[in-house]
């Protein structure tokens, strides 16, 4: 059953509190929920790419916890250590890391030290 009703006026504080990515009021929040990468469990998916990148070869690290801080900090961690640039997405229902170059083992064993479970 859809709510027709919007919250006009309230002195209740709680009720007036707003969301930070919407700025809608709490109660009336669309937003997803982000998963804590803590306690989701999930196995990396290593591959190397090369089409539709004009011959360049890219490393994708795919089904991460769609956690933007989580991928930004991860993100970072992976291009400090590989020497080479790269991004992440969050397209779909989950997170895509991206390095530049063939830098599948160096980041497998990286991963395995942040104690992420890997696979490819």
């Amino acid at each position: 059953m859809e709510k027709n009703t919007r919250l006009v006026y309230s002195s209740d504080p709680e009720l007036n509190r707003k969301c930070e990515k919407c700025k809608e009021v709490v109660s009336e929040c669309t937003c997803v929920p982000e998963h804590d990468p803590k306690t989701y469990k999930f196995i990396a998916i290593l591959r190397m790419e090369k089409q539709g990148r004009g011959g360049k070869t890219v490393t994708v690290i795919d089904r991460l916890p769609k956690n933007e801080i989580f991928l930004r900090e991860l993100t970072t961690l992976l291009k400090k250590k590989c020497g080479a640039g790269g991004t992440y997405l969050m397209d779909g229902k989950e997170g895509v890391i991206e390095i530049q170059g063939d830098k599948r083992e160096l980041i497998r064993t990286l991963l395995k030290k942040e104690g992420i479970q890997s696979k490819g």
